[in-house]
């Protein structure tokens, strides 16, 4: 029998189990106040990742420049990507992930308004690499964040409702695309998406507070630690010591314990699963709204376009996060990376130039869209479930930095696939991506169980 998340001791204070004490709580009023907080550091990453595609036929315009000469830019932005998941996944496990999180926010909002002022392809270049940055480390430190504010058994829904909010801000950087974008220009789009999250992380600073988990294992931070506590509706003895009962079998935060004999197998499935959706996910954020106006459609139409394929992404992530709350991940996914292959063969099939009705592309966008962004988005809370609270962040954050390879060659597949067979091969790709993505999830063993299952208290295989 486990033991009780508060146990008293004869002669010493009382010690409280703080991964028992939430796993086994209700999700409060409070906790679903702080993962709608940390869910809108992630609207604003999904806003400032989708500004670029938005904003390359107009700049294209502007500078007079070649599609072709705008996928460096492209590539280096997803390179920046990769490297803050990965650096800003270790510092959340090292210095807090509320922290890293903030940072990473502060770092993003400051370059995408600093991209208002670029004046050639080197500056535009330099500023997307340290906003993709920031892009990149707020992604696994928000995922780690809601995991740990929520019990196990809601811990995917809470994670998805967080990462699907990188659809859904691009879903809105698409509508200002079609709003903003003819009447005051790109430069006037990148400096609103920068500055407005700068100011919101600011007011963060003071109601966000660290997640419970790593505050238990740092002892001068347990004053903090009870307060937080208190607030989600479990009040701790005066005096109470703290403990993590679910990290007695990892130490330190390490990349090294990723590929641990019991996480090994799983960590190769999650990086090739996250490389080859993040493919075909950027596929779509980079070069749809440009193959839509090479194929003759006005940028409105365009816009209307990644609009359609990101808000398609935003409700297939929301069904997928409950379809995996009852039946477990690993048909859900599965089911939903086999529909994705569908959509994006059937469009590469599909005639798509100015002189075709539009409504048939835009319904096939939101289908296909939506189930390759139901897929990447539930990702995130898989990887959350595979990893110890003490690697989490590090965990979510490599699978993510590695992923980004798939990002960074989606800045060449696509203009390269456009201007070879236009929207066959471009669709093709996709297809492609996704049956790989299809092969490394079934590879992965350590699924989200049935919820049957977490609430009789089996716990995860990882912990």
């Amino acid at each position: 029998m486990s033991p009780p998340p508060i146990r008293t001791q004869p002669n010493g204070p009382p010690i409280v189990d703080v991964s028992r004490q939430i796993d086994e709580g209700d999700w409060g009023r409070y906790q679903r106040w702080l993962i709608a907080l940390t869910a809108l550091t992630i609207v604003f990453d999904g806003i400032d990742n989708q500004l670029l595609g938005v904003a390359i036929p107009a700049i294209m315009q502007e500078w007079s420049a070649p599609r072709a000469a705008f996928a460096p830019i492209v590539s280096i932005g997803y390179a920046g990507l990769m490297v803050g998941g990965a650096l800003a996944g270790l510092a959340g496990d090292r210095v807090g992930r509320r922290t890293a999180l903030l940072a990473s926010m502060l770092l993003f909002g400051a370059m995408t308004a600093a991209a208002a002022f670029a004046g050639n392809p080197w500056h535009l270049t330099v500023v997307r690499f340290l906003a993709g940055a920031g892009l990149g480390g707020a992604i696994p430190n928000a995922t780690t964040l809601a995991a740990e504010y929520v019990p196990r058994r809601h811990r995917p829904v809470a994670v998805t409702l967080t990462i699907v909010c990188v659809p859904l801000g691009a879903t809105i950087a698409g509508l200002l695309g079609i709003r903003v974008l003819p009447l005051i220009g790109w430069r006037a789009l990148f400096a609103i998406g920068g500055v407005i999250p700068v100011v919101c992380a600011l007011a963060l600073l003071r109601v966000l507070p660290e997640s419970p988990r790593y505050l238990a294992r740092h002892p001068a931070r347990w004053p903090e630690l009870a307060r937080t506590l208190a607030r989600m509706g479990h009040p701790t003895p005066d005096g109470a010591r703290f403990s993590d009962g679910a990290e007695s079998t990892v130490q330190q935060a390490s990349v090294r314990t990723l590929f641990s004999p019991r996480l090994r197998l799983d960590t190769l499935a999650l990086f090739a699963a996250f490389a080859s959706c993040l493919l075909a996910v950027y596929m779509g954020f980079s070069w749809l709204p440009a193959l839509l106006t090479s194929a003759g459609f006005p940028a409105a139409v365009a816009s209307l376009g990644i609009t359609a394929f990101n808000l398609g992404g935003v409700v297939g992530a929301l069904a997928g996060s409950v379809a995996i709350g009852g039946m477990g991940s690993r048909v859900p996914m599965l089911a939903m990376a086999v529909g994705a292959v569908a959509g994006a063969v059937t469009l590469g099939t599909m005639p798509i130039d100015a002189s075709r009705p539009v409504l048939p592309i835009l319904v096939m966008l939101t289908i296909t869209g939506g189930l390759i962004n139901a897929v990447q988005t539930t990702m995130y809370a898989l990887a959350a479930h595979v990893y110890p609270s003490i690697v989490r962040a590090t965990g979510v954050g490599a699978a993510a930095s590695v992923g980004r390879v798939g990002a960074i060659l989606s800045g060449y597949a696509g203009a390269v696939a456009i201007d070879y067979g236009g929207s066959a091969s471009y669709f093709w790709v996709i297809a492609a991506a996704m049956g790989a993505t299809f092969v490394a999830l079934a590879m992965v063993r350590r699924h989200v169980p049935r919820t049957a299952r977490a609430r009789q208290g089996v716990p995860a295989p990882a912990e």
